[in-house]
């Protein structure tokens, strides 16, 4: 089923958008989600949210994508899922990934400058200019907070290919950013 027989679906309040949504994005989300949190009833817990998130907001949202819609609310309610339930304790794999990614983005005129739409909007263009593979890996990396052992066992690579990928991409980012005057 197309996304606009699904958005119709969620404005006719028809429960079945939820069913057809589970049956169509059901694994994308569960993988978000699975990333981020690691455990299998949090995950689950966290995809009826989703889905729960999306029937509530559509209407009045009529969102282009669900694919991205739904990845979005996914990700987002996965991760604050996660900062409450590691409030004490931080997954060091999640934390060193957004450690490493701080580097490209935490600047005090990055942060004061420019709003978080135009920021995006740089991401998602220097995102365009990698290649497939480099780009997978980074979303994996920075996006799904997958670990770099489940990168490589996504991609087929060994440990040190991966860290070079993810090392020279946030290296590209940042001279990205720079030239365009995001970053001093």
């Amino acid at each position: 089923m197309k996304d606009a027989d699904i958005i119709s679906l969620y404005f006719a309040r028809s429960e079945e958008a939820i069913s057809i949504t589970r049956e169509q994005y059901g694994r994308l989300i569960r993988r978000i989600i699975s990333g981020i949190l690691k455990n299998q009833e949090d995950t689950e817990e966290c995809e009826n949210d989703t889905y729960m998130n999306a029937w509530n907001a559509i209407p009045p949202n009529r969102p282009k994508s669900m694919k991205a819609y739904l990845a979005v609310i996914a990700r987002n309610l996965a991760f604050k899922r996660y900062e409450y339930l590691h409030a004490e304790k931080r997954n060091p794999e999640a934390a060193v990934s957004f450690d490493e990614l701080a580097e490209c983005l935490c600047s005090e005129q990055a942060s004061n400058s420019y709003a978080g739409e135009e920021l995006r909007e740089a991401i998602n263009a220097f995102l365009g200019t990698l290649s497939t593979e480099h780009r997978r890996i980074f979303l994996l990396r920075y996006w799904q907070a997958c670990s770099i052992e489940e990168i490589m066992q996504i991609s087929g690579f060994s440990k040190s290919k991966t860290e070079s990928i993810l090392f020279r991409t946030r290296n590209k980012l940042r001279k990205f950013l720079e030239e365009r005057g995001y970053m001093a």
